[in-house]
Formats: structure tokens, sequence, C-alpha cells
């Protein structure tokens, strides 16, 4: 019969059998630790997690009559596997900033690769379309100001307008963007 099976067992019983389930089974779970995480100092937190939970579950535990050591094998192994996918479903860090500065983020990719296939549909158009959607969308000018720079009526900056972003998503239609 352990300190923990008489009457009045405190919470001093529970203290000291923790620290002596820490003295016999910490170095083999902290080795087990280490071989997954390859870092001594996360090892030890895993392994003080491990005890902190064989303390909060120490009223279900039978000391005497089953080893702990597969358990709290076990708690460690579910810890590290835990950890695992928490760092697996994060972003890698990266502390060198030019080295993050030179990797371009995914909207930058995806406008790149965006404004390729535009300028290779804009190679399909006719001379007035193009020059009509670059004054009007590209440099933002306003119907009147288009047509003053190209030398046609407002009507006509209108209707080449419709017809130039007509022919801007037929021409994308076709390439498969």
């Amino acid at each position: 019969m352990g300190a923990r099976d008489l009457p009045g067992a405190s919470r001093d019983a529970d203290a000291e059998l923790i620290r002596v389930l820490y003295e016999e089974h910490s170095a083999v779970l902290w080795a087990y630790c280490v071989r997954f995480t390859d870092d001594p100092g996360r090892a030890q937190d895993v392994v003080q997690e491990v005890f902190l939970r064989a303390w909060r579950h120490l009223p279900q535990l039978n000391v005497q009559d089953t080893p702990l050591r597969p358990w709290l094998l076990a708690v460690a192994r579910n810890l590290l596997t835990d950890l695992h996918r928490a760092e697996t479903a994060r972003p890698v860090h990266v502390e060198d900033e030019r080295a993050l500065a030179a990797v371009p983020a995914r909207d930058e990719l995806d406008r790149a690769v965006q404004s390729w296939h535009v300028a290779a549909a804009m190679d399909k158009l006719s001379t007035e379309h193009r020059e009509v959607l670059f004054h009007a969308h590209w440099l933002g000018h306003s119907v009147s100001e288009t047509a003053a720079v190209l030398g046609v009526p407002p009507g006509t900056v209108k209707s080449r307008t419709y017809y130039a972003v007509r022919a801007l998503r037929l021409a994308l239609e076709e390439m498969g963007t």
C-alpha cells in the first residue's frame, strides 16, 4: 500500500510520487523526445508537460499495479505528434529580412502571371483597341481625356472601349485564362 492509498494522503505525497517518477523516467523520456525534436530544450518542455499531465491524472493511475513508463511514453508521443502537427500547420518563420524580402508573396506571383496573360491577349487586339484600353484603364484617363489624346470623339472612345474589352475577354478565354 503506497502513500496515496492511505486515508488523508496529501498533496505532499502526490508531489513526492511525481518526484520519484521523474527521477526514474525523465532521462528515458527526454532521450525519446530528443530523437523526434532534435532540440534538447524542446524535448525538455515535452518531458515537463508529460509529468504535469501525470500529476493531473494521479487519481486515475494505479501506480502499484501498472508500470507507468508505457503510459508516460504514450503521452510523450501524443504531445510530439501534436507539436509536429502544429508546426506543419504554420508557415516557416524566417529571421533573415533580406531573404524574406527576396521571396515574392503569392499575390505578387499571381499578379505577375495574370499580367503576362493580359499582355499576351493585348497583343492579339487591334492598335485602336490597345490604345483605348491603355489610356482608359492603364493610365486611368476619362473618356474626354482619352478622346483628346487620341483625337477622336468621346462616343468613339466609348464604343472602342466596349468592343476592346469584349475582344480582350475573348482573347483571354481562347488562351484558357
